[in-house]
């Protein structure tokens, strides 16, 4: 992966809609030089999939909580992912290192829903007990720049 490939990752990011000679454009490519750039990014797994970003407010799920998950026993295996990733709830999940063993993202509509998301986290194996932070506000979110960081002035 070169500069050039970062900064067609970045633009993605900014607009994944734009077409591919808008793209070419941005990077000082052809047309035909930046699909085919894109193309093998995808077919090296370095572009995962095409999103759009949804105001989850405006879906009513607004409330948004993270949860140390902790458990009696190693949460890094297949049982945990699939139980989990059954839960339509959550967002993200991470086997971590500290004192939990797993933290979940997770966004509801309603406290309530929240408490019984929390009960139904109880019922995944393994599970002795939970943190929960409920976040109050959002400053920003912003999605990986693949571009190398930039030094301070």
């Amino acid at each position: 992966m070169d500069d050039i490939d970062r900064e067609l990752l970045a633009a993605l990011q900014r607009d994944a809609t734009q077409s591919y000679a808008a793209l070419a454009a941005t990077v000082g490519l052809s047309t035909g030089a930046a699909h085919e750039r894109v193309r093998k990014l995808r077919e090296q797994g370095v572009i995962r999939r095409t999103t759009v970003d949804v105001d989850p407010a405006a879906v009513g799920r607004g409330v948004l909580a993270f949860v140390m998950v902790e458990a009696n026993a190693w949460m890094g295996d297949r049982p945990t992912r699939e139980a989990l990733a059954a839960l339509p709830e959550v967002e993200e999940a991470h086997v971590v290192a500290g004192p939990a063993s797993v933290l979940v993202k997770i966004r509801v509509g309603t406290p309530e829903q929240l408490q019984a998301s929390l009960r139904r986290l109880f019922g995944v194996e393994g599970v002795t007990g939970t943190r929960t932070i409920v976040v109050l506000e959002t400053f920003f979110e912003r999605p990986l720049d693949p571009r190398p960081p930039t030094a301070a002035p």
